[in-house]
């Protein structure tokens, strides 16, 4: 029986093992590379994507918790080229250094701020656990401040 679901506004409907972990069914099946596999056990973030508009850490969900989900990738993310606040936050603040963590960052900030838009140091450090091994968080900290601190607020 397949699992159903929506991936950036594209219905899919999958004949595949209940139990592989979406990142991978996105990434390999689908064909979307922008989520990132980093440590398999949902600590780092890498994999993060919105499940039903919530920041989830995909490499440990099994496929079949997303039947009828409406997911949104880090490609899904922009609208008709538009890059969101947050994206152009991590640009002007430039924030990547090797860049694989970011997609994971983008979409947990994105999440959070679109639930916050004004989210405070302790509600972002509660809510933002990615992990970063370049170590730029001091400019994730400074991207975030301009979203939470100006009238555009989040995502």
């Amino acid at each position: 029986m397949p699992i159903t679901f929506t991936v950036n506004g594209e219905k899919h409907a999958l004949d595949i093992d209940p139990d592989t972990p979406l990142l991978w069914v996105v990434r390999e099946t689908i064909g979307l590379t922008g989520s990132k596999f980093g440590c398999g056990i949902g600590y780092c973030g890498a994999c993060t994507m919105h499940i039903n508009g919530k920041a989830e850490r995909t490499c440990i969900m099994p496929v079949s918790a997303a039947e009828g989900a409406a997911i949104t990738t880090i490609e899904g993310l922009a609208k008709d080229g538009v890059l969101t606040a947050v994206q152009k936050a991590w640009l002007d603040q430039q924030v990547p250094q090797c860049g694989y963590c970011q997609s994971g960052m983008i979409m947990a900030v994105s999440a959070l701020l679109a639930e916050k838009p004004h989210a405070t140091d302790d509600e972002v450090n509660e809510s933002i656990t990615n992990i970063c091994r370049c170590g730029t968080f001091a400019r994730v900290r400074k991207a975030i401040q301009t979203l939470t601190t100006n009238s555009e607020g989040g995502a």
